[in-house]
């Protein structure tokens, strides 16, 4: 992508807004695990909320429904990142045309979601001065082009920026300042870096499916909308998103989300440990864990004996015991790093420490126990939010990325691309400790 960030956001925008004026619009979730592909359809009718500079609006809150699922098990992709970009696009194709064959329509536009990309997280603050009048569009505009963007160097790129806070002189928390009289308007913007390989091969599978690009989001983000509840939200909380092959770590503040990150483990490296320890495939130790996995061991799972084929045909017997023996040592370690992570952030600032469990690796008994005492903190398991027209069978934690990309269809977050602003001005300032920062400042 040669272009300046701005102006491929910006174009991304407008290509959202033409899907959403013409009423359908596909989100594909690339997984480890399985690639998910909803279609949704707008009620018509767009509220319009402001202009940009080339005379296109962005929509407020749109109306929709899901009229197409479908799901296929994830090929080319490991880490959450793309290995093979053709067999990625042959997972894309397969669940598209199944979803359209649902819906009875055509796709011409998406909006994808990935977990990959090693992110990284910067706090960075703007501000211009109002000298007493009603803060416009263009002030806000004028206060993300000051902000002191961090040098994050030429191999990655920005997913997302996002306006978390406003100020007007002596008055913080501010989620809209346009129409307030003040002196100074103050931003603080969270951005977010991924890989820019990562993001470019994103896109090349995408135009090699024949499909136009309407927005690439990250994937534990969109969990974290989709799971959280509103008090959640606003008071603080962070998502653990358990997916296949990574697990994502978010952390929101004042209904933003103003931290993000990866753990490179999740429920395949499970699986690998249970294979390698019971000389099984993959597929029967897959099973075995959905079926009889657990982290919680009793006295009688040493009776519960579980029969399966090894690799070289014969039968063995194995334990439940044992298989926790298994399980629990690789969660422990996940849940380890998860706590670094959270640490590392600030996450002790906040005042009410929950932590939302989602992702498909969530579902494993007994891991709200082991995740509350590595935590040391309030866990749950999340669900993602229903959804007009979506399934039941598709109402789990690990359809809570691909919920959290229909409600960022539906109902988008702004962010400094939405508004008149130039990104091109870059300083070397960045601000360490990002949630902590946040926390004390506003």
């Amino acid at each position: 992508m040669s272009e300046p960030l701005y102006k491929v956001q910006r174009k991304l925008s407008r290509r959202r807004l033409n899907a959403v004026n013409k009423g359908l619009i596909g989100l594909i979730d690339l997984g480890s695990a399985k690639v998910v592909c909803f279609i949704l359809q707008f009620t018509p009718g767009i509220e319009k909320r402001y202009e940009l500079d080339e005379g296109t609006f962005l929509p407020k809150n749109v109306a929709f429904r899901i009229i197409g699922v479908a799901t296929t098990r994830s090929r080319g992709l490991k880490l959450g990142e793309i290995e093979e970009i053709e067999e990625v696009q042959k997972a894309i194709r397969t669940v598209v045309q199944a979803a359209q064959k649902m819906a009875g329509v055509l796709l011409e536009d998406v909006l994808v979601s990935f977990s990959g990309g090693e992110p990284k997280s910067y706090g960075v603050v703007g501000n211009t001065k109002i000298a007493g009048r009603q803060v416009t569009e263009y002030d806000i505009g004028n206060a993300l082009t000051n902000c002191d963007i961090p040098e994050y160097g030429v191999s990655r790129e920005v997913v997302h920026a996002l306006p978390v806070n406003f100020s007007l002189d002596n008055r913080t928390g501010l989620m809209d300042p346009r129409g307030h009289l003040g002196e100074e308007l103050t931003v603080d913007l969270h951005l977010m870096t991924v890989e820019k390989n990562i993001v470019d091969n994103v896109i090349q599978a995408i135009s090699g499916c024949h499909l136009d690009l309407a927005g690439l989001c990250f994937a534990p983000y969109l969990a974290g909308t989709s799971s959280l509840t509103e008090d959640e939200l606003q008071l603080g909380a962070a998502c653990v998103d358990l997916g296949a092959g990574i697990s994502g770590v978010t952390i929101f503040l004042k209904k933003q989300m103003v931290y993000g990150g990866t753990v490179a483990m999740g429920g395949s490296h499970v699986t690998n440990d249970i294979t390698k320890a019971f000389n099984i495939s993959f597929e029967s130790a897959e099973r075995i864990k959905n079926l009889h996995g657990g982290l919680i061991s009793t006295s009688r799972d040493d009776r519960d004996l579980i029969e399966v084929i090894n690799n070289i045909h014969e039968k063995i017997m194995i334990s439940r015991s044992e298989l926790i023996g298994v399980i629990r040592p690789r969660i422990e370690e996940i849940f380890e790093e998860v706590s670094e992570q959270l640490m590392a952030a600030g996450f002790a600032n906040l005042a009410n420490k929950n932590v939302i469990l989602t992702g498909g690796a969530s579902r494993l008994p007994g891991l709200f126990e082991v995740a509350s005492k590595i935590l040391d903190c309030s866990v749950r398991i999340g669900k993602p939010l229903r959804v007009q027209g979506l399934p039941h069978a598709a109402n789990g934690p690990d359809f809570a990325a691909a919920v959290g990309l229909a409600l960022h269809a539906g109902h988008p977050q702004d962010e400094c691309w939405d508004f008149n602003v130039s990104l091109a001005k870059s300083g070397a300032r960045k601000i360490n400790g990002v949630l902590k920062w946040f926390v004390e400042n506003w």
